[in-house]
């Protein structure tokens, strides 16, 4: 597959910002302004100058932008061809403007070495959905384009300790964190985003990833505007209420640091939110 680009200022960030032009959801939002604000701001309040953050499924380059222009040193993985060259042009353009650095990694995060098929979804540009190894296409996808791409253990490619990891692949994210135990080994104080998605999740049982991330250490959260502790069968409970297909949401969890970073009148709310949610 290949696709239109376009460029567009943003005015958040200071530079301008190169999207895919027929996306539906990640390129008319930044071009709004803004993507995933909630998620940005959390992310954004552990970052500081000099630290490691790990950006897996990075898209366009929205996540790894934002950290290498607060001073982080970013390494990025984005498989799908077209889609990495729009995240290197990101990436490259906050490398000139700093005070961070990203480095691109063209390949997923997996649990070992090796290749894989993705299947490309026409639309939402950020839906690409990396195969079992049984090769089931998921029965939403049905007619989707197919290619095949590199996978690598971040363990293989990233070392020393990581204050921030995003993790937004699609159905992936147990994989990932297969293939990155070294990373967590090396990380008692990091802040992580990660979605959530059990229809989409492979390899594992949506509890069984919540309980790993527990067991961890990390205090779990959904992401939102006013997050607030949540324990792993609560988050299910939630997850399960929506749409199975296209049901799920992002996850914020800290181990080591603080879980409050949005301000006393987030807090408030959070407190608030947690009484009333069920």
């Amino acid at each position: 597959m290949q696709t239109a680009t376009k460029t567009v200022p943003v005015p958040a960030l200071g530079l301008d910002f190169t999207i895919l032009a027929d996306d539906t959801l990640i390129g008319p939002a930044i071009e709004k302004g803004a993507w995933e604000e909630h998620e940005t701001q959390l992310f954004s309040a552990h970052i500081q100058t000099g630290c490691q953050v790990v950006d897996l499924g990075a898209n366009v380059g929205w996540f790894a932008v934002q950290a290498i222009l607060a001073g982080a040193q970013v390494q990025a993985f984005e498989p799908v061809p077209f889609i990495a060259d729009v995240a290197a042009a990101n990436i490259e353009r906050a490398n000139r403007r700093g005070p961070g650095h990203g480095t691109l990694h063209r390949c997923a995060a997996g649990a070992s070495r090796g290749s894989a098929r993705i299947v490309l979804a026409s639309g939402n540009h950020g839906d690409n959905r990396v195969l079992a190894e049984s090769g089931e296409i998921p029965r939403d996808m049905r007619d989707a384009e197919e290619i095949e791409i590199r996978v690598e253990r971040v363990d293989d490619l990233v070392q020393g300790a990581t204050r921030v990891l995003k993790i937004d692949t699609q159905g992936s994210e147990w994989l990932a964190l297969q293939g990155a135990r070294g990373l967590l080994k090396a990380s008692p104080q990091m802040a992580l985003l990660i979605e959530f998605w059990p229809y989409a999740l492979r390899e594992c049982k949506p509890l069984e990833l919540l309980q790993f991330l527990e067991q961890a250490g990390f205090t779990l959260g959904k992401a939102t505007a006013a997050p607030y502790p949540l324990s792993s069968e609560r988050i299910m409970a939630q997850a399960m209420r929506g749409d199975p297909v296209k049901g799920g949401f992002d996850l914020y969890a800290v181990r080591g640091l603080p879980f409050h970073v949005l301000g006393c009148g987030a807090r408030l709310k959070s407190i608030l939110r947690s009484l009333r949610e069920e």
